[in-house]
């Protein structure tokens, strides 16, 4: 339920997204002009077709009259730029979509996730005492718990076995290059 309503937010977000981004063109031109006599520089943009970009067509209004017009035209530099909004809207909406599933499984591993381990491993198996603490993991039985534990056979159990799988690992690899001072080579 949660998930759905999560994936409704983002699909309204992203109409949001998409109606606002409509709004602008694909195409423009643009002209920048140095500073010309007494005229400070200038950057003109027009959404004009790729023909009509230039500078008697996007400079508008004309800072100088008549003959000058051609001189301050020469100095302005048009490029024409074309993008492509709908490539820029699906990448914000996938960048939104990577962006909630992380959300979503960051609230699991912060709220369910040990929920699930209390349900599974009881509550006395949490908690460590202070004189413990740094000597032994807090599920260092845990291979004991899985295998009592046959009335669930679920990817849950399946997980957790590789967790402490690694996990004794790493340990085993820390009491041989800190008690031992052995390093693989």
């Amino acid at each position: 339920m949660y998930y759905t309503t999560t994936l409704n937010v983002y699909i309204k977000a992203s109409l949001v997204i998409c109606y606002l981004c409509c709004n602008s063109e694909d195409i423009r031109c643009k002209c920048i002009c140095p500073p010309y006599r007494d005229i400070d520089g200038h950057i003109y943009k027009q959404n004009v077709s790729l023909k009509d970009c230039n500078c008697l067509h996007v400079v508008e209004p004309m800072p100088v009259d008549g003959k000058d017009v051609e001189a301050y035209c020469l100095r302005c530099e048009c490029k024409y730029e074309e993008r492509s909004s709908g490539t820029i809207k699906g990448t914000i909406i996938i960048y939104l979509s990577i962006l909630g599933l992380l959300l979503l499984y960051m609230v699991y591993l912060t709220l369910l996730e040990p929920m699930l381990k209390r349900r599974l491993f009881g509550h006395s198996q949490l908690i460590q005492s202070d004189d413990d603490v740094g000597d032994q993991q807090p599920f260092a039985n845990a291979h004991n718990v899985l295998s009592r534990s046959h009335s669930r056979p679920n990817m849950l159990n399946k997980v957790e076995h590789a967790q402490q799988r690694w996990r004794r690992q790493v340990q085993e690899q820390r009491k041989s290059v800190f008690d031992r001072h052995v390093v693989l080579s």
